[in-house]
């Protein structure tokens, strides 16, 4: 079953749409997906989740079924600080002002930033397959340049990268998704339907690379003066990663998120490649089960 015993709807918030799913019992759970997909990404794991919690999974501005802001010259409206905001809003319009999150891939950046911005909302954190955003640009080598290359491509100008994804969305998805699998064999036929719905809209495409764009930008300015300021994640931190995938190749991301944090931290790697959540969904279940519970 795909999201069984979840409600898919959209709530208004100050700045636009939100679409989203929620379902289950308990204290309430954040989950914020990654690229190029939609909250669709969280089916295998939310159910395994919502006897303990109450799983809210929306799609981040600019993805899937959500508002996709005008762009601006500075990239604001897709800055992580923005995303955060749209995360705190949707968690207030179920009543909650404190609660746990786990994000994966962008959802993983937005989480990062809600905990320095907002920490009395974020109870505890987990970050999923990443390392900080300023991490990734201030060690690039030629292997990391090869490895996260549509870093520096999602992030040129307007309509560059564009006009090339639009030529030919799906069969652009199908090869920036690819991990060694065909996506057929990684993603459910519900979440892999939504996220080709998303990747033919030439909206979502902008939103995508605006986000990326705000990245190699706006959020590296506020990443540097929360940095200068001394601000680090006080809430618990869990860091969890594909063994298979990129992350560990390049970095010990325990040791590297750890100056970043100033409360607890734990974590290990699943044996997967990038997407954690639909390859292996029980592991990742239970590193949240263990955590958060």
């Amino acid at each position: 079953m795909f999201f069984e015993g979840f409600t898919l709807t959209e709530i208004e918030t100050a700045e636009g749409r939100i679409r989203l799913r929620h379902g289950g019992k308990g204290a309430p759970l954040l989950l914020l997906h990654g690229n190029p997909q939609s909250h669709a990404a969280w089916h295998r794991v939310a159910p395994l989740l919502a006897g303990r919690f109450e799983v809210i999974c929306p799609d981040l501005r600019g993805y899937g079924g959500s508002f996709k802001p005008a762009a601006t010259a500075d990239h604001a409206p897709y800055a992580k600080r923005a995303m955060a905001c749209d995360a705190v809003a949707v968690m207030r319009h179920f009543g909650h002002r404190r609660f746990l999150v786990a994000g994966h891939d962008r959802g993983a950046r937005v989480g990062h930033r809600l905990a320095l911005d907002h920490p009395g909302c974020v109870e505890k954190l987990a970050v999923l397959d990443i390392v900080p955003t300023i991490e990734n640009f201030a060690r690039v080598d030629a292997g990391r340049a090869l490895a996260y290359y549509h870093w520096f491509w999602f992030a040129q100008p307007h309509p560059i990268p564009e006009m090339v994804i639009n030529a030919a969305p799906e069969i652009w998805f199908r090869a920036h998704t690819a991990r060694g699998k065909p996506p057929d064999e990684v993603f459910a036929p519900e979440a892999l339907a939504d996220y080709l719905a998303a990747a033919r809209n030439p909206e979502m495409i902008r939103g995508m690379c605006e986000d990326y764009r705000a990245a190699a930008g706006i959020d590296l300015e506020h990443d540097r003066a929360s940095q200068a300021a001394g601000l680090k994640i006080a809430c618990p931190l869990l860091v969890i990663w594909g063994e298979k995938g990129k992350i560990g190749r390049f970095d010990d991301p325990l040791a590297l998120w750890g100056s970043y944090a100033s409360g607890p931290l734990a974590g290990g790697s699943v044996d997967t490649t990038h997407y954690l959540a639909e390859e292996d969904p029980e592991a990742v279940a239970g590193w949240l089960l263990r955590f958060f519970g």
